[in-house]
C-alpha cells in the first residue's frame, strides 16, 4: 500500500470475481461453499478499496447468463445474495460506502430486490465511495436495453451520439471504469461493461477469487501505475 501513489489512482475499479466453484473444489465441497467463501473476498476488497481512495468500486456478482446454472446453485447465490446484503450494509454503513445495483434487477427473486433497494437507500448519502454491484448483468442485455429504449424516447438517428448513448446505459452516474481486474487465471471479458471498458486496463491474476484480498487488489493498482495510457495517441504526444 506504500508503494502506491495516491494521485494516480483509477477513479473506478471493476472486478470480474471468478473462481468460487473451483476453489470449493479444490477443499472436496460444493460450489456454493465458495460462493459463501466469496463473501469474505468482498468484504476486504471493498474495504482495502475505500480506504486506498477508490471513488466506484463495480463487482460482476450475477451474469444474465448465470441464471442457466443448475437450479440448486441459482437458488442457494439468491439466498445468499439476500444473506450478504442484510449483513453487510452495516459495514456500508460504518465505512461510509454507498450501494448500487445495475443489470436486470427485475428477474431477481422478489426478496432479494427488496433487500438490495432497502440496502440501497439506508446507504444513498454516503459519500466515501460507491459500491456497484452487477446483477443479472450482462453487456448485450445492457446495449440492448438502452437501444429498445432510444427508439421508445423516439430518439432521430443524427440525435444519437457516444454521449446520448452513454445516458440511455445503467452505468450513465458513474464513469468508466481505467482498471479492469479478472481473478480465477481466465482471459476472458465475458459480456461485462463492453462499451465502458474501450480504453480500460485489463489485469488478469490466477488467485482464486474466495483467496483474493486487498493485497492483491494492491497490486493490481501498482500494475496499472506502472502503465502508459495513451488513447490513441503517441507516448511523444502525451510528453509534451
Amino acid at each position: 500500500m506504500e508503494e502506491i501513489d495516491k494521485d494516480n489512482l483509477p477513479k473506478h475499479i471493476a472486478i470480474t470475481m471468478d473462481g468460487n466453484g473451483r476453489w470449493a473444489k479444490t477443499k472436496g465441497k460444493l460450489r456454493v461453499f465458495g460462493h459463501k467463501n466469496g463473501v469474505k473476498a468482498v468484504r476486504d476488497t471493498v474495504e482495502g478499496a475505500a480506504e486506498i481512495g477508490i471513488k466506484y468500486l463495480t463487482l460482476y456478482a450475477f451474469s444474465t447468463e448465470n441464471w442457466n446454472r443448475p437450479e440448486k446453485e441459482v437458488n442457494a447465490l439468491m439466498t445468499l445474495l439476500v444473506s450478504a446484503i442484510n449483513k453487510e450494509t452495516k459495514t456500508l454503513m460504518d465505512n461510509n460506502i454507498r450501494l448500487s445495483a445495475i443489470g436486470d434487477i427485475e428477474k431477481l427473486p422478489s426478496k432479494a430486490q427488496t433487500e438490495l433497494q432497502e440496502a440501497i437507500e439506508k446507504t444513498k448519502d454516503n459519500t466515501r465511495m460507491t459500491l456497484v454491484l452487477a446483477l443479472s448483468y450482462s453487456s448485450r442485455w445492457e446495449i440492448l436495453n438502452a437501444v429498445r429504449n432510444i427508439i421508445k424516447d423516439g430518439k432521430k438517428a443524427e440525435e444519437i451520439n457516444e454521449t446520448t448513448f452513454q445516458q440511455y446505459l445503467t452505468t450513465k452516474s458513474v464513469p468508466d471504469p481505467e482498471l479492469l481486474i479478472r481473478t480465477s487465471g481466465e482471459y476472458r471479458i465475458s459480456n461485462f461493461l463492453l462499451w465502458q471498458i474501450a480504453y480500460s486496463e485489463l489485469y488478469f491474476t490466477d488467485t482464486l477469487w474466495p483467496d483474493f484480498r486487498r493485497t492483491d487488489l494492491y497490486k493490481a493498482i501498482l500494475n496499472y501505475q506502472n502503465r502508459e495510457r495513451r488513447f490513441g495517441k503517441t507516448t511523444e504526444q502525451l510528453q509534451k
